[in-house]
């Protein structure tokens, strides 16, 4: 009788393995795990606050188009010989290249390292930053993958490498399963690494790191000069009106209430830009990060990184921007699994998940290694199952919970292993 319920339930794994998945071509950007939204085809990344950027260029637009409107008319009749139609013409032109420099800084790879497909071995010394995308999306799941726990607690949280004859402790990090480079650190708002994170920036929507920081502050420097440009003329337009009117302060302001506006607001929002300006150009010329100033305050300790004024700024504005690690574009398999998926958890029901396998790649599926982990931890659940226990679950990437499911046994139906995934 007990033979005839194993035979049956093979063949229940193998009519799934053939009708609950498909393998389907598709772009790298729509299998991403991160929370990034991207355009064009994967050409342009943003954050997933993306909507914060039409706030940012209203309020960079809006201001001069305003000044543009109603305080350069009188200013174009003040300066003849063309003088004050440049007048109009430099915060104009000036607004186009700063949102240029916005859309540099928001819709690029800001440095995000690859993830790793499983946790490294224990004794890989590896950081996984130098892994390429095709190896990223060979066997990322949509799930995280199901490492071995045992083999999971095994790694250590910290470890030290060498920065400029200096000894630096990197941190593991488990939702992207390796060891992050020196200055890099995990985005929780896009759930990225990112290499030499800044900060993650509302009014760009996007983190800053090594790839968009240089355009980054110069967002943000020219900025400062736009507003202080505004804030200057608007106020010689009210002393043009309080000479050619013969009144005071209040009666310019009321003539002429846009330049009033104006003087107010840009004069606010001068501190602002003007501070962070200041502030970065602090970080810049001590080689430092927003997260690492707040974070570890080298004012008390040495700065691994500091190469000097002259090196510092050089490394910011003068070195070759690196490549993205990243190709959004690149074509991966999906193995994907539509059919119901229920957990040998006492019922429990798992939202459908997906494989994306690379292209052209040395593997199609799981090698037997990985097929080994599986069924133990396939075995060690029935054996708890029998003796009226329920397993804890685990499922990597979400809530650290571990649920095995109908196509795990889909899955090793496809490489013959059905004595392992006997039902109790």
């Amino acid at each position: 009788m007990e033979g005839k319920v194993v035979s049956d339930h093979d063949n229940m794994n193998k009519d799934t393995t053939e009708k609950e998945y498909k393998v389907t071509i598709k772009r790298a950007y729509k299998v991403w795990q991160g929370k990034n939204i991207f355009f064009f085809g994967g050409r342009l990344v943003f954050g997933p606050d993306i909507k914060s950027l039409i706030l940012t260029i209203l309020l960079i637009v809006t201001p001069v188009i305003l000044f543009c409107v109603c305080v350069s008319q009188r200013l174009i009749h003040e300066f003849p010989n063309g003088l004050g139609i440049a007048f109009v013409v430099i915060p104009a032109v000036f607004t186009a290249y700063i949102v240029l420099l916005l859309f540099l800084t928001s819709g690029r790879d800001p440095g995000i390292i690859p993830r790793n497909a499983r946790p490294p071995d224990p004794e890989d010394e590896g950081d996984g930053a130098g892994m390429s995308m095709s190896t990223y999306m060979s066997m990322s799941m949509s799930v995280d993958w199901a490492a071995n726990p045992s083999g999971a607690s095994t790694i250590p949280p910290t470890k030290d490498v060498c920065v400029n004859g200096k000894v630096v402790k990197v941190k593991y990090c488990h939702t992207c399963m390796l060891y992050r480079p020196p200055r890099c650190s995990h985005c929780s708002i896009c759930n990225n690494c990112v290499e030499r994170f800044d900060h993650h920036c509302p009014w760009v929507g996007q983190c800053i790191g090594k790839r968009n920081y240089r355009f980054f502050f110069m967002f943000v420097s020219s900025t400062t000069m736009l507003c202080l440009y505004v804030l200057v003329f608007c106020c010689i337009n009210i002393r043009k009106i309080m000479l050619d009117e013969h009144c005071n302060i209040w009666k310019a302001f009321a003539e002429s209430s846009a330049s009033a506006f104006l003087i107010v607001y840009t004069f606010i929002a001068v501190w602002f830009v003007g501070g962070l300006t200041a502030f970065h150009m602090y970080l810049i010329s001590t080689n430092q990060t927003t997260y690492e100033n707040f974070r570890y305050r080298y004012d008390g300790k040495t700065n691994p990184h500091n190469r000097g004024f002259a090196g510092n700024v050089a490394e910011i504005f003068f070195s070759k921007i690196p490549a993205s690690r990243n190709n959004f574009r690149a074509k991966v398999k999906d193995l994907s699994f539509s059919g119901l998926s229920t957990s040998l958890s006492r019922g429990r029901t798992t939202p459908k998940t997906s494989i994306d396998i690379e292209t052209g790649g040395k593997r199609q599926a799981v090698d037997a290694e990985e097929l080994d982990d599986i069924q133990s931890q396939i075995g060690s659940i029935a054996s708890l199952d029998r003796c009226g226990t329920e397993p804890r679950h685990t499922n990597l990437g979400q809530n650290g919970d571990w649920e095995i499911t109908r196509d795990i046994h889909a899955l090793a139906a496809e490489f013959g292993s059905h004595q392992g995934l006997k039902d109790t």
